[in-house]
């Protein structure tokens, strides 16, 4: 038994159009006789291309001007979507290549790494990652003795965010408010003793959701993230890996 491939929407359009080669007309006409719903759409198509020619040589009972140019407008706007198609198709197909050599060349062979590997982090991350660099920058050059004020339930109060509780020996030394998309973020510079100065951020990422602690690199610092209801959370600090994933796991567990 020969294999026909299957007919679609494009075989009935270059049919309509003239386009199909003697066998491949047959195979569709073949299909048409046992698709008659389709086959009728596929003779309207045919009546109106053929009222539409006999518009534009000014044959038969069509010979207003206004249904001329009115035809005329039509043939445009079927030749542009076509042209727009295919230039569309094209440009996917620049944008696949360009996309690919960039990243060829700028990053070298696509190999797994650690990260690349591993999900992509929620966008809440890098925006922990900006503003722990920036209140990094802020505490260095600000005096020692200075330090912030820091009130849990005022914050709660004032962005409905809920902090988890400091372990013992941990002390805040800056407590910032930054927009974000979702309403107001937290981030917390905090000195943890032995594992050093660590960024506590929280942020409503717009969604719903419970994700146990994860761990992404970024740049030269680590970031240990997860997720309670409304509220997503970023420990961020250079120190170990492994010791920022048991702080933020002990953070975590104070939330519930």
């Amino acid at each position: 038994m020969k294999i026909v491939d299957p007919i679609i929407d494009t075989d009935l359009d270059a049919y309509v159009d003239g386009e199909l080669t003697l066998a491949r007309r047959v195979e569709v006409e073949s299909y048409l006789s046992e698709h008659p719903e389709i086959a009728a759409k596929v003779m309207a198509d045919m009546s109106i291309r053929g009222e539409l020619r006999m518009a534009l040589a000014g044959e038969g009972h069509v010979v207003r001007a206004e249904t001329r140019e009115a035809a005329r407008r039509l043939e445009r706007g079927l030749v542009y979507g076509r042209m727009l198609g295919s230039f569309q198709r094209v440009a996917a197909v620049a944008v696949l290549v360009a996309t690919g050599w960039i990243a060829h060349t700028s990053f070298g062979a696509f190999t797994a790494s650690e990260v690349s590997a591993s999900t992509r982090p929620p966008s809440f991350v890098d925006d922990a990652v900006r503003a722990y660099k920036t209140t990094a920058v802020r505490e260095e050059i600000k005096p020692q003795s200075a330090t912030e004020n820091y009130n849990p339930e005022e914050i709660r109060a004032s962005t409905a965010i809920i902090l988890p509780e400091l372990p013992g020996g941990w002390r805040v030394t800056d407590a910032q408010i930054y927009p974000s998309e979702f309403g107001p973020s937290v981030e917390m510079m905090v000195d943890a003793g032995q594992d050093g100065h660590l960024s506590l951020f929280a942020v409503r990422p717009g969604n719903f959701a419970v994700k146990e602690v994860s761990h992404i690199k970024r740049d030269d610092v680590q970031a240990a993230y997860w997720q309670i209801g409304e509220v997503a959370y970023a420990l961020i600090g250079n120190g170990k890996a492994d010791e920022i994933d048991g702080d933020a796991k002990k953070l975590a567990r104070s939330l519930y």
